[in-house]
């Protein structure tokens, strides 16, 4: 395929910003040819924003109807993603998810099922799996030189946002509208790289915390601990109301410690097996000789990098980095977490999703959730 006509489903902020970039040719081989909003007023302007030959619609069936795009790119609230992302397929339109891949993982497991029945590429906007520093950390854990994982340690909490990001929208940070708070809008990144470079751990102890810093009711604040088949642990912390933040991602194991922080990459690498030494070194105090390395890693295009992958992988069939499929890993996470504060106890994964859906309408039938009024933040410099 020479030019991939892609429409893009819901114009809000991240919607916007992909049209911009494509529109701007930032994109080898792909062009806008559609795109399709609830909203009539993001419409307005679309041939002028977009180009002349833009088609603009007032929804999704509409665009699917016309026959006019060869892939969407859906970027709306995250209970849509999975029915619009099914309904692409089933289409026979290629499909790129912005995040979360969705709510809860009975409707991800579906659209996944909807993903294998079909012939199309299925991407999901994991725009930080694009950096170099992520991509060069998930090698080096793969290459076997760190050894067997230990611990991992993932403190996530310079997400800061103001009560005016959360009135921007009517559906932000409410369990009818989004679905959750931090874990479901920012952290889907960070949840996917942890599982991404570190695996999933098997069982999940978590304490959220509701509108701890904000008006809101969703959560803004979570702790949880994590344990792994191998007898490893993990901690994460997450927030939106901490400043200054921290954004560190440390990972222990036998061979050392490796710390990914700031975009740097310093392995901690000791001399010899940490626990061959500590089995066999006779002198009770002491510990193995440590080299200090700095892992060079080269930046990465982020949005603009998955979509660039996405579309040539529709083109030449080359391998996706970001695999639509891959997004039920994050929302389990996210999910075992919730459900953990919900119930007061351990979640095992894969999560009960009958239980985790009946728990999540709870909430649902009492939220706040209010008609969002169309306006659109600018997401420039953020995830």
């Amino acid at each position: 395929m020479d030019k991939v006509r892609i429409g893009i489903i819901g114009l809000g902020g991240m919607g916007s910003n992909h049209a911009g970039y494509i529109t701007r040719g930032e994109i080898a081989g792909a062009e806008i040819a559609a795109v399709a909003d609830a909203d009539p007023a993001r419409l307005e302007g679309a041939k002028e924003k977009f180009g002349e030959g833009v088609q603009a619609f007032e929804g999704a069936d509409a665009l699917f109807a016309a026959q006019c795009v060869d892939a969407v790119i859906v970027a709306t609230p995250h209970y849509f993603h999975p029915p619009l992302v099914i309904q692409a397929l089933e289409n026979g339109l290629h499909a790129m998810s912005e995040k979360p891949a969705g709510v809860y993982t009975r409707q991800v497991r579906e659209m996944n099922e909807a993903a294998a029945k079909s012939d199309r590429v299925f991407g999901v906007m994991f725009n930080q799996r694009a950096r170099g520093e992520h991509q060069k950390l998930k090698e080096l854990v793969e290459s076997g030189e760190l050894g067997e994982i230990q611990r991992t340690i993932y403190i996530i909490n310079n997400w800061f946002r103001a009560q005016s990001y959360y009135d921007s929208g009517g559906w932000r940070a409410t369990w009818a509208g989004e679905g959750g708070g931090v874990l479901a809008n920012q952290c889907p990144h960070n949840l996917d790289l942890w599982q991404w470079i570190c695996g999933m751990p098997h069982r999940v102890r978590a304490f959220c915390r509701f509108g701890q810093y904000h008006d809101i009711e969703v959560e803004d604040d979570v702790t949880a601990y994590v344990e792994y088949e191998n007898g490893a642990t993990g901690v994460f912390i997450t927030s939106t109301g901490e400043a200054p933040g921290t954004n560190r991602l440390e990972i222990s194991a036998d061979r050392g410690k490796v710390v990914l922080e700031g975009g740097k990459i310093i392995f901690w690498r000791t001399r010899e097996s940490s626990s061959k030494f500590l089995k066999e070194w006779p002198n009770g105090f002491g510990s193995p000789e440590v080299w200090k390395c700095e892992i060079p890693a080269k930046g990465g295009e982020e949005h603009k990098g998955i979509t660039n992958n996405w579309v040539q992988a529709i083109r030449t069939g080359s391998p996706l980095l970001a695999s639509g499929t891959e997004g039920i890993n994050g929302v389990e996470l996210s999910n075992a977490m919730l459900l953990s504060t919900w119930t007061d106890n351990w979640v095992d994964i894969p999560v009960d999703e009958e239980l985790y859906y009946n728990e999540l309408l709870k909430r649902v039938e009492s939220s706040n959730v209010e008609k969002s009024e169309g306006k659109v933040m600018d997401v420039k410099g953020t995830f």
